[in-house]
């Protein structure tokens, strides 16, 4: 007898779009990519030969009344991803959300209201290092008690520069840089210091190294940020557009007697080129090379949730926290001030005369 698989539609095929729908099409056993939404062009003739036997429709309501669809992966623009969550819990679909659920904390936390009056879906957002091997475990030992009470975390996402302009284009819609990139390295803080971690204060600074068009964004191309948390934990974030090598997404958790890093040495094959200038290896080009393997297991695990009713890895509301502290540190980024928080991670507003 042939197992049941999860009917699911993707929302958006343009570059992490169609990695999610090759995934779920070609990847998942137990998942049948039967309808994408897309009103691009050059997508959908894509999507003609990439997924021959899956019905694309340019109306995204209209792909949610695709017939016995029981479930949305929505990788749109990121300020469309609350709008189309929301769409399709309405509809009595299982969500799986592209990073971030949206650039603000209201409209983030509406996404997690919508899921609240529907508690018998599977709502989650795609942090997709949550679901890589070697993060998980990393935060396994830590867990063990291996390197004690962990205390500082170090982490960044730095992209290999691409000087098409594609990052100045996507910062109209992206929410900055510490929205978009560092939102993986703040979730991955409150996921090693524990979810229940609260705010105490945030600081950021940025430049315009290689890209000052960012600028017209109230952008930058390299960032750093500083969260402190109360119960003396501090997190560092690194994030950058300008690589020259490729993609070095790395994380270091340093506790009281021992630390963990994860990925100080990126490699992309075990391949090493000794050669008349020297002795060099290639590292992957972008963040997919680094995690293709995660955003695999997610799919599958997102469909194993659906289908057998299991526990979700991680809850909903720490995508809004995540938001929070990115949106936090935007601010400051643009402010030059540092912003802080009470022992409930209420902000303390400043005074003023």
């Amino acid at each position: 007898m042939s197992q049941r698989k999860l009917k699911i539609g993707c929302a958006g095929l343009g570059r992490m779009g169609a990695r999610h729908a090759l995934n779920f099409a070609n990847r998942t056993p137990r998942a049948d990519l039967v309808a994408a939404f897309t009103p691009d062009e050059k997508e959908k003739v894509w999507a003609a030969t990439a997924l021959p036997d899956v019905t694309i429709y340019t109306d995204y309501d209209e792909m949610l009344k695709h017939p016995g669809l029981e479930a949305v992966v929505v990788a749109t623009v990121t300020t469309m991803h609350a709008e189309h969550a929301i769409k399709a819990i309405k509809a009595n679909k299982h969500v799986l959300c592209e990073k971030p659920l949206s650039t603000s904390v209201e409209i983030s936390q509406s996404v997690v209201d919508a899921a609240a009056q529907k508690p018998e879906l599977k709502v989650m957002c795609g942090f997709s290092r949550r679901f890589d091997a070697s993060y998980r475990q990393a935060w396994e030992r830590m867990d063990s008690g291996a390197i004690g009470k962990p205390s500082v975390f170090r982490s960044q996402t730095c992209d290999k520069l691409d000087p098409s302009g594609f990052f100045v284009a996507y910062a109209e819609f992206s929410g900055g840089i510490f929205v978009d990139c560092n939102i993986h390295d703040i979730d991955l803080a409150l996921w090693y210091f524990g979810q229940d971690s609260v705010i105490k204060s945030v600081t950021a600074i940025g430049i315009t190294a290689v890209q000052p068009d960012l600028r017209k964004h109230k952008d930058v191309d390299n960032g750093v940020g500083i969260i402190e948390f109360w119960g003396d934990k501090i997190a560092y974030l690194y994030s950058s557009r300008m690589m020259a090598a490729g993609q070095h997404d790395m994380t270091e958790i340093i506790g009281t007697e021992g630390k963990l890093t994860v990925n100080a040495n990126p490699i992309s094959t075990l391949v090493e080129m000794h050669e008349p200038q020297g002795i060099r290896r290639e590292i992957p080009p972008d963040y997919y090379g680094r995690f293709e393997y995660a955003f695999v297991t997610e799919a599958n695990e997102f469909a194993a949730a659906c289908l057998d009713n299991t526990k979700l890895p991680f809850k909903l509301q720490g995508a809004v926290q995540a938001v929070q502290i990115g949106c936090a540190l935007q601010e400051s980024l643009n402010s030059g001030k540092k912003i802080n928080f009470d022992e409930s991670g209420r902000r303390i507003e400043e005074s003023k005369l």
